[in-house]
């Protein structure tokens, strides 16, 4: 037989530390798979960590370095999906149903025993490659559906692709993206108390918004329960907090109402910028997104917790009170205009000294100490 015609014979990894058990196999199933071999457990699982042809696991129990059972969990447990999914079969030379039931339980696909005929041994192998083809093909079918028919956003792989996409852009031009993970606080409280029908509503609300404020080059997802995420290419972390606020400030206005009684919904976010936090990943740029949003929330929860004292408010940036003041929010500016005006006034007195406007910016000054 060519190379080129074994190359497209399903592979299958024979692990056995007995080299005549792997001969024989490999003469059993020689013609119909392609086959490679490992003498223990521990190579064998190197060997399935660097080829990624391999379909099916063939594995003796008792092996040096890495038994049977030992290299099972190190599949069945693996962060690969290839890997962690691949059928695998056990083989053990007696009827020890002890052993079938302990394989059964750690993730065996099927057991058989070294005297299994060449027949019965092809038509299982041919039934879990089948298996795992058909599982694959129907993967990828889900993978190319670009928007999700339940909640009419992009699906959450559509918004990895379209992330990792405007990374490699980003980096490749010099410019920066910013993952903005929303989440609904407490909203288990929430909907244990409202019930699922009005947080259905709320949900379909907070769609809305979102689907409506992102701009068309952003990409935004449902990624949880009450988690979205919007994936920004080309702003920086200040532009996407002024983002976070404007949703944030839609959503504290939204009319939510039960038995007669407005609810109050508050939101935690979570930001990443490729730039910011020099991420080269955008499964990096997602899990730090996500972590942040959880420690907000946690922080939340802890200062509900405490004793109350007189309320402050956060300090708000010159961008961010530009990105307010462009977006027609000037009621939420002027609870800020005193620390804001403290912020500009070291570049208002060079400004007044440089162009001689006659301002009297340490008179304003003065007054503004007192207000701060």
């Amino acid at each position: 037989m060519s190379e080129a015609a074994a190359s497209v014979l399903p592979r299958v990894l024979i692990v056995d530390d007995s080299r005549m058990v792997r001969a024989t196999i490999t003469k059993l199933i020689k013609g119909r798979f392609d086959v490679r071999e490992e003498g223990d457990g521990e190579a064998g699982w190197q060997t399935l960590m660097l080829d990624p042809g391999i379909q099916v696991l063939i594995s003796d129990l008792s092996m040096p370095k890495l038994d049977g059972y030992g290299l099972l969990a190190r599949v069945r447990e693996s962060k690969i999906a290839r890997i962690r999914e691949m059928p695998v079969i056990m083989i053990s030379g007696d009827e020890d149903e002890a052993a079938r039931i302990r394989a059964k339980e750690c993730g065996a696909t099927d057991f058989i025993t070294k005297g299994i005929g060449t027949a019965e041994l092809l038509a299982r192998l041919d039934a879990l490659v089948k298996l795992a083809q058909t599982r694959n093909e129907l993967e990828a079918m889900t993978k190319q559906v670009m928007v999700d028919p339940e909640s009419g956003l992009h699906t959450e792989e559509y918004l990895k692709q379209q992330g990792r996409q405007a990374l490699a852009l980003a980096q490749r031009h010099g410019g920066e993206i910013s993952v903005i993970v929303v989440e609904i606080d407490g909203f288990e409280a929430l909907a244990g108390r409202l019930g699922r029908p009005v947080m259905d509503q709320l949900i379909q609300q907070f769609r809305a918004v979102l689907a409506k404020r992102v701009r068309l080059e952003d990409t935004v997802s449902q990624t949880g329960p009450a988690q979205f995420t919007v994936v920004c290419p080309g702003i920086g972390i200040e532009h996407a907090r002024a983002f976070a606020g404007r949703i944030d400030q839609t959503i504290r206005n939204a009319t939510i109402t039960y038995r007669g009684e407005r609810v109050e919904v508050g939101l935690n976010f979570g930001f990443a910028n490729s730039r910011d936090d020099d991420w080269q990943s955008m499964t990096h740029l997602l899990q730090l997104a996500e972590e942040r949003a959880v420690q907000e929330e946690k922080a939340a929860e802890e200062d509900a917790a405490a004793p109350v004292a007189e309320a402050s408010l956060p300090a708000l940036g010159i961008e961010d009170a530009l990105a307010l003041y462009n977006a027609g929010n000037v009621e939420g500016l002027l609870p800020h205009l005193a620390s804001l005006a403290a912020q500009l006034m070291p570049l208002l007195r060079l400004i007044d000294a440089e162009l001689r406007l006659g301002m009297s910016v340490n008179e304003a000054e003065e007054k503004l100490k007192k207000l701060v």
